[in-house]
């Protein structure tokens, strides 16, 4: 039997089932009536978020630093989350107001949170969830008065079927024994997947209920690039993939050994490779897998999750971390986009039929100068600590630009004024993600320093596509030849007007997209930090000749059908 997923972590595992049965928290509508069942409900509230955070500490105190600092750093966030005010405040008015009980209090806050994030087109902040549902899954399980269940025990080669894994599942998964999972939720940028990644753990994701069929004890085959599960496999098709298996893990090997090379074509053509974060302890993540900085800091994450905007102070202390962490390399920074499926819920978004065409991004921020400016102000001020730069999104004319020019032109001034210090040559960009963007690259490359080009949303604004919408979501493709042609005409208006141009959007840590993006000209690839080696190796093997050769036979093509079937062939 065969199933598909979703590969999220590369590598072939071959061994027996483990299935985890999870219960999901359920309400149960009783209802508080008098002052004093109030009171001890919230002191329920409070000793249960304080046996969770000792819990979270200790875990923390015995992490393994040696298997990376992605699970240390997502411990911390825990931390942050269940000390977070605001979640105690939505907790405890639910109590104390609609007289809920502290279990139901604490499921409809944590659902609502993470309603929040799953609702959100990009994947990166849709991912979030999962912490949010961790530290609900922890304070529910402290609220009672159970005994708490010990760490699992696992036999020898166990691949963990379940219908999905927390952070902490994962990072508390003894890898001596769990060679591989398989969940029914989840994708590429789930903390499960990154945490996997950075363990060496083969892992699918978004298998679908399909998974249910699979038995404890079933002798499986999961294969971390394809997504394939394979269920009790004949002794021919394991011997194959033993073979498969050890070939993967000397090309694991390989790429770990190129680290610290620098990305030159064998022609001599330096790319530079850099990550896409969300915050500071993304950027020592990254540097881990030898980005060269920061090709997107996310800076929506710092909004959201809280009940009023963040101040000028935080905003700076969130920019000054990150730009610590960089070294000096250098990192762009995209102003706050939120609108469409970036919702805040204390700022009151106009009811709108389209809102992804509509009050978002820039449009957002021109409109509410009050929010622009003090983000504009902090990053200023961060950047004289490192090398950051500034990004607006979502820009569709040349108006835009030259509007927000002047604001941070103000936003300066009023530093010079206070004589506060802040980097005075501060480098403007924009993402290159609507249409009409593209098509004039040629005059928005005069109002600028640099482009990034979001293939996200560039291609479903090109093919009138919603991704998210499963009727539909197969007639979204990049390697659509209109979307092609205008990512190559960006850069090369980027280039012959001297500025630099980046891609900051899927395809760029797609190996497929590779060869074809060099023979374009991009010379700045930005993506997830665990895609660097396997881009860099790409990249230092192949000469710039090679590529442009295939630019050119792309180019030729007329069907995007036509045009992966070859990329596939060449990257085989």
């Amino acid at each position: 039997m065969m199933m598909n997923g979703i590969g999220v972590s590369p590598g072939i595992a071959i061994g027996r089932a483990h299935v985890l049965q999870k219960q999901e928290a359920a309400l149960t509508g009783i209802v508080l009536l008098n002052a004093a069942d109030i009171l001890i409900e919230i002191e329920k509230f409070n000793n249960a978020a304080a046996v969770s955070i000792t819990e979270v500490e200790t875990m923390i105190s015995n992490y393994d630093t040696s298997q990376g600092s992605e699970g240390f750093d997502i411990l911390e966030t825990h931390i942050e989350l269940l000390s977070d005010p605001q979640i105690k405040d939505d907790v405890t008015e639910k109590i104390s107001k609609d007289r809920k009980n502290v279990n139901d209090a604490v499921i409809e806050v944590i659902r609502d949170a993470m309603q929040l994030f799953k609702n959100m087109d990009d994947e990166y902040l849709s991912a979030r969830a999962a912490d949010v549902q961790d530290i609900g899954d922890r304070l529910l399980k402290n609220l009672t008065t159970t005994d708490k269940t010990s760490t699992q025990q696992y036999k020898p080669d166990t691949i963990i079927i379940t219908e999905d894994l927390t952070p902490s599942d994962t990072i508390s998964m003894d890898i001596k024994h769990v060679i591989g999972f398989a969940t029914q939720a989840g994708g590429k940028t789930s903390h499960a997947a990154i945490i996997a990644k950075s363990r060496g753990i083969p892992a699918v994701a978004g298998c679908g209920p399909q998974l249910k069929n699979i038995q404890d004890g079933d002798i499986l085959i999961l294969h971390g690039q394809t997504g394939q599960v394979m269920v009790n496999p004949g002794q021919d098709i394991i011997d194959q993939y033993i073979i498969q298996r050890d070939a993967y893990l000397a090309q694991a090997s390989l790429l770990r050994s190129i680290k610290d090379k620098p990305a030159i074509t064998t022609d001599g053509t330096a790319i530079k490779l850099f990550a896409n974060i969300g915050d500071a302890a993304d950027m020592e993540h990254a540097l881990g897998f030898g980005a060269e900085g920061s090709g997107l800091l996310r800076t929506e994450l710092l909004f959201m999750g809280r009940d009023a905007l963040p101040t000028e102070e935080d905003q700076f202390e969130f920019y000054k971390a990150v730009a610590l962490k960089a070294k000096g390399k250098p990192v762009i920074v995209r102003t706050l986009d939120i609108g469409g499926d970036k919702q805040l819920p204390y700022f009151n978004f106009p009811a709108e039929q389209n809102p992804f065409l509509g009050y978002r991004a820039i449009r957002i921020c021109l409109d509410r100068k009050d929010i622009f400016i003090t983000q504009l102000k902090a990053i200023l001020r961060a950047g004289a600590f490192g090398k950051l730069k500034v990004m607006f999104p979502m820009i569709s004319n040349i108006q835009e630009i030259r509007a927000a020019k002047v604001i941070l032109q103000e936003a300066m001034d009023e530093l010079e004024k206070t004589d506060v210090p802040f980097d005075k040559t501060i480098k403007i960009g924009i993402m290159i993600e609507i249409p009409s963007a593209a098509l004039t690259a040629d005059l928005l490359a005069k109002e600028v320093d640099f482009f990034s080009i979001g293939t996200n949303d560039l291609c479903q604004y090109t093919l009138a596509v919603d991704r998210m919408n499963e009727k539909i979501k197969d007639l979204y493709d990049p390697y659509n030849p209109g979307v092609l042609r205008l990512i190559a005409y960006v850069i090369e208006q980027g280039h012959k007007h001297r500025i630099e141009v980046g891609m900051c959007g899927e395809v760029a840590s797609d190996p497929k997209a590779t060869l074809l993006l060099l023979g374009m000209g991009l010379t700045e690839f930005s993506m997830s930090a665990a895609s660097i080696p396997q881009i860099k190796n790409i990249i230092i093997n192949n000469s710039l000749e090679t590529a442009k050769q295939v630019h050119q036979r792309v180019m030729e093509m007329d069907s995007s059908q036509a045009i992966t079937a070859y990329l596939q062939e060449i990257n085989a």
